[in-house]
């Protein structure tokens, strides 16, 4: 067993994420909401969230400090995931082409 929690794992209570990020619960509760954090639940409907959920809650409260609405936070989130995931597509795609050319060596290769 490791001695570190997973990043994912929802263990965490309300109360710690307002008392790590100073937010209010309101404001939690809200921007669960908006659809901007997804904490998990346990049976007895209690938010419970990871470490990622805290710090995307204190990313949020970040840019809402900076002077962004909550349209803005959804647009900035919105853009970094799709560069996150452009950077992926783009990993992989570098991935396969080295693959394609060892492919295309090793038939050359065994022709010769």
């Amino acid at each position: 067993m490791t001695d570190q929690i997973p990043r994912r794992t929802a263990c965490f209570p309300i109360s710690v994420v307002q008392e790590l990020t100073s937010l209010s619960a309101r404001q939690i509760r809200y921007y669960e909401q908006q659809g901007l954090i997804f904490p998990k639940r346990n049976e007895g409907n209690q938010r419970l969230f990871s470490l990622n959920d805290i710090d995307r809650c204190a990313e949020i409260k970040k840019l809402i400090d900076q002077g962004l609405n909550i349209a803005g936070v959804k647009t900035v989130l919105s853009a970094r995931k799709q560069l996150e995931q452009a950077k992926v597509q783009s990993s992989n795609s570098i991935v396969r082409n080295q693959d394609m050319t060892k492919l295309q060596r090793y038939i050359n290769e065994s022709k010769g």
